[in-house]
């Protein structure tokens, strides 16, 4: 099945405030529980609320005042992806592209570039990854080309993990131009892309992460920006890995929260236990603590990492800076991705065979959790944090790390 679904006209909000967003996210996780595990059954994707993220004001809360956006900070943006992943964390990871993006028009964008997207984004338009190449030999193997035609600028290629481009108006994709590597933004729908659902994932379901087809698909050159060199100084990496983490994070509190309401209600405890409720069972409370703390400090690195991206001047950005903000995000992410899989593993084994009924759902939360934390392997996260500690080699730049 083909789509190209992306927004409608939709009159975006402007939040003013950290407490603003932070409720308004709350208030989108309430209503995204409820639907959590028939929309993971049945693959229904959260478009209804993908807009309502849109329409409060969500979507912007990383646009600079100047730009018209709220300017909040990263310690908000990380938040709300952590709170509304705890209720659904494809409806979280729709929208981590875009904001990604929002940081790479920021570092990269010539103040025209800038002005025109980062507006359309203040009024409500949503940015979608065009994804890796499908064929390739790994993530940075550019082969999609940008060539000149007698009717101007033409892209061909084919990607994948494109997530939210379904539901972006604004499709951005990476291609190569006179053999250096481009960004280029193209306004949907465009003749000559498709979007195909084809994404098959055990987990993170329905987050339209599926191909993108591009043929000859004309091309606005003030819509290209270059990539960075790798001795540029970015926080594109930092930033894009800080949501990651925020997902992932909200995971392991989804699982948690799940986990306990499972035990207390509809768990039996163990023959030998000699108690009448499971949530009495001296393990599963010890199990409880350990996970409760560990979950606890997981969330105090990610809080950590995004206050440490907040206190870098981005107008006079290092690569000291750029390499501290990284490997505090690494830092935290470790600590995510093994509290995601541990949580989402402990609640089946805390409740048992009927934990695994289809009905329940439950099982979403571990396919969920091994299915994100796989983006970035867990073993280059420890092996830069090392690396960075032992020798002071600072970690590579890229959307990554």
């Amino acid at each position: 099945m083909t789509q190209n679904n992306h927004s409608l006209e939709l009159q975006a909000a402007v939040l003013t405030s950290d407490a603003q967003a932070i409720a308004a996210a709350h208030h989108i996780a309430e209503q995204a529980k409820p639907g959590a595990v028939e929309r993971d059954q049945q693959r229904v994707y959260p478009l209804a609320l993908l807009n309502q993220f849109t329409q409060v004001g969500l979507g912007s809360i990383s646009v600079p005042k100047q730009f018209g956006g709220a300017g909040l900070s990263f310690q908000t943006v990380a938040e709300v992806f952590r709170v509304i992943s705890a209720s659904d964390p494809s409806l979280g990871q729709i929208p981590q592209n875009h904001f990604g993006l929002i940081q790479f028009i920021l570092g990269e964008g010539e103040p025209s570039q800038q002005h025109q997207l980062l507006s359309a984004v203040v009024q409500g338009q949503r940015l979608g990854n065009g994804g890796p190449e499908k064929n390739s030999k790994h993530t940075r193997d550019v082969q999609t080309q940008l060539v000149p035609t007698s009717r101007g600028l033409a892209l061909s290629g084919e990607k994948f993990y494109s997530t939210g481009a379904m539901f972006a108006d604004i499709l951005v994709t990476t291609a190569i131009q006179t053999e250096q590597p481009v960004m280029v933004f193209i306004p949907l729908p465009t003749q000559g892309v498709e979007i195909v659902d084809d994404w098959s994932g055990m987990g993170q379901r329905t987050t339209a992460s599926g191909t993108v087809k591009l043929l000859q698909v004309a091309v606005n050159p003030t819509l290209i920006m270059p990539l960075p060199s790798s001795d540029k100084p970015t926080l594109r990496g930092a930033v894009s890995q800080l949501i990651q983490v925020a997902i992932d994070a909200g995971i392991a509190q989804g699982a948690l929260d799940d986990a306990l309401e499972f035990v207390r209600n509809s768990s039996r405890p163990w023959v030998d236990a000699g108690v009448s409720r499971n949530a009495d069972d001296p393990y599963i409370l010890a199990d409880v603590g350990r996970i409760s703390t560990e979950l606890s400090a997981a969330n105090a690195l990610l809080r950590r990492a995004a206050r440490i991206i907040d206190n870098i001047d981005q107008q006079s950005l290092t690569a000291d800076d750029c390499a501290r903000a990284s490997i505090a995000v690494a830092e935290a992410k470790v600590l995510t991705t093994e509290i995601a899989l541990r949580a989402s593993e402990k609640l089946l084994e805390w409740g048992g065979s009927r934990a695994t009924l289809l009905r329940h759902g439950l099982d979403r939360h571990w396919r969920n959790a091994r299915t994100h934390t796989l983006h970035d392997p867990l073993r280059w996260k420890n092996h830069a944090i090392g690396n960075y500690y032992l020798n002071g080699v600072q970690p590579a730049r890229h959307a990554w790390i």
